[in-house]
């Protein structure tokens, strides 16, 4: 159940949030790409600026600020890529921000992270509750969260990625397959692209937006779940928030395997030319495995461009 005092994501935050970030961000490309037979369209995010779509929610909710809140300082929780795009609004507005971050988060991530000038914070995964560890420091500290997912600001920035595919596109999307962690950036394409069909992708065994979706309630992973290289789509459950904006509007959750995943990076490698890291290519596997259907109309998100060296060399040189 959402709470009273929760701040609803809109349609207009959206549009507005769309406004802030191209204040300072060039569009990334919308370029064509063939599956199947069928020309469709990836969203390059993996070439922003901290090489993920993350730097629009983290920007929006930042700006978004009151200027006390500014000064508290910002506390946010992620795998890395939302940490480099609250690092690198945070570094850009002048706001002390800490990132609890896991143990075994990529060490290029948790490098760029403190390269942007954050603090990082590190918790066992799994083993530690790491919305527990925000709060503690938060309750010691003071701060504001910056949810990576489920706060109602950086949903609406996430949903950007809409607004300019669809103007760079000329119509709006038929459908936007879209990577999915926590649900941030499919509840905010749901927003931004109202008539689009939203099919949300996630790694198998932790595909809990769509068992959540399923089940019409929050569906934890599971104690065994499996390990996946999609280390930036691993959250425990999503929001309330999350699973009441996608529910009714979300098309059935698609969960995809490492292989496919793999198979997604060398793709993009050798046909667009893009470094992609695992997370960030599960929308691509899906669609290339024949998960979701692809049109002329469609648009695949390319979330990330995080990679770690040694495991893409490795991934391109076809080692699975």
């Amino acid at each position: 159940m959402i709470r009273d005092d929760v701040r609803m994501p809109t349609r207009e935050g959206v549009f507005a949030a769309a406004e802030a970030v191209a204040a300072i961000l060039p569009p990334t490309p919308l370029l064509p790409v063939e599956i199947g037979g069928v020309q469709a369209w990836v969203k390059a995010e993996v070439l922003q600026p901290i090489g993920a779509f993350k730097i629009r929610g983290a920007w929006w909710r930042l700006v978004s600020m009151t200027a006390d809140e500014r000064t508290g300082g910002v506390v946010a929780v992620s795998s890395g890529n939302h940490a480099q795009g609250v690092a690198w609004a945070a570094r850009r507005l002048g706001i002390q921000a800490t990132i609890v971050m896991p143990h075994d988060a990529p060490e290029v991530k948790l490098a760029n992270t403190k390269a942007l000038g954050a603090e990082v914070v590190l918790y066992q995964r799994p083993g530690e509750d790491r919305d527990a560890v925000a709060a503690n420091l938060i309750a010691e500290r003071g701060g504001t969260l910056v949810h990576a997912f489920g706060d109602p600001w950086v949903i609406e920035g996430q949903g950007s990625a809409a607004i300019e595919a669809a103007a760079q596109l000329g119509r709006a999307p038929s459908r936007i397959i879209a990577c999915c962690g926590g649900g941030g950036l499919a509840a905010g394409l749901a927003l931004g692209a109202p008539t689009a069909k939203i099919h949300p992708v996630e790694p198998v065994g932790w595909d809990m937006v769509g068992q959540s979706l399923a089940a019409g309630e929050l569906v934890h992973a599971a104690a065994d779940a499996p390990k996946t290289i999609c280390d930036a789509l691993q959250p425990n459950v999503t929001k309330p928030l999350n699973l009441s904006l996608l529910s009714g509007r979300a098309e059935p959750g698609v969960a995809v395997t490492d292989a496919e995943v793999r198979t997604a990076q060398r793709f993009a490698f050798a046909n667009l030319r893009l470094v992609v890291e695992p997370g960030g290519a599960a929308a691509l596997a899906a669609a290339l495995a024949g998960k979701v259907p692809v049109d002329a109309d469609t648009v695949i998100m390319l979330t990330g461009g995080n990679a770690d060296p040694a495991a893409y060399g490795g991934t391109i040189a076809g080692a699975d």
